[in-house]
């Protein structure tokens, strides 16, 4: 294993509803960035399939494979016109709609215990960051109760274990901009560029906060 610091970049594939999940490509061109803060750091990403299974099964393989210092998780939240930062993950699976593979929650929460786990103060660190590029950025505290949530509760999980990463976020991104696509009323045209380069400014802040931790 590198003595590099090491971050682990994720997203999900496509879902029901949206055949179209901006954070691969996102994913993708963030993990290739070259620049000199990131000379020392090993980036490594994975994309997850829409599945509770898949989850739960590839997570653990996923850091026990890296072994990051910090993870930075992307989800597309796609009634939002905005960078959600989440600051908590819910004790809550939705029962109403299916994953990818059609299955559906047998009950309403995660665990027993607690209504929800927290980030940490951090987040708002990576909130500044984001809002420097000049997209709109907003703390978050609901998740939501779908595959987003749900990794994010699982991903602060790892934090405690031993091995598992110092630091770990989840960014929920908007729609993208796409060629030929009819424009919601009240989302603005956000393109690819533009989230990459809010995703370079919140990478570069973990990676400061990595050091750090």
């Amino acid at each position: 294993m590198s003595d590099k610091l090491r971050i682990l970049i994720t997203g999900f594939g496509p879902f029901p509803g949206a055949p179209y999940n901006p954070t691969q490509p996102l994913v993708a061109r963030l993990t290739r960035l070259r620049r000199p803060a990131l000379a020392d750091i090993e980036l490594s990403s994975h994309i997850f399939p829409v599945t509770y299974n898949a989850v739960d099964r590839e997570l653990p393989l996923t850091l026990q494979k890296h072994r990051p210092h910090a993870l930075l998780m992307f989800g597309l939240a796609s009634r939002t016109p905005y960078l959600r930062i989440e600051t908590r993950a819910r004790n809550a699976v939705t029962m109403l709609w299916p994953d990818a593979a059609q299955t559906r929650a047998r009950k309403g929460s995660i665990a027993d215990g607690a209504d929800a786990q927290r980030f940490g103060p951090y987040t708002a660190k990576l909130l500044r960051a984001a809002k420097t590029t000049g997209l709109d950025a907003r703390a978050s505290r609901d998740a939501g109760s779908y595959l987003c949530n749900y990794l994010s509760w699982r991903a602060i999980e790892t934090v405690n274990a031993a091995n598992g990463p110092r630091l770990v976020a989840f960014i929920h991104i908007p729609p993208l901009a796409r060629s030929g696509a009819v424009r919601r009323k009240g989302f603005p045209r956000i393109t690819l560029e533009e989230l990459v380069d809010a995703g370079e400014a919140m990478l570069l802040e973990m990676v400061r906060l990595a050091r750090r931790a």
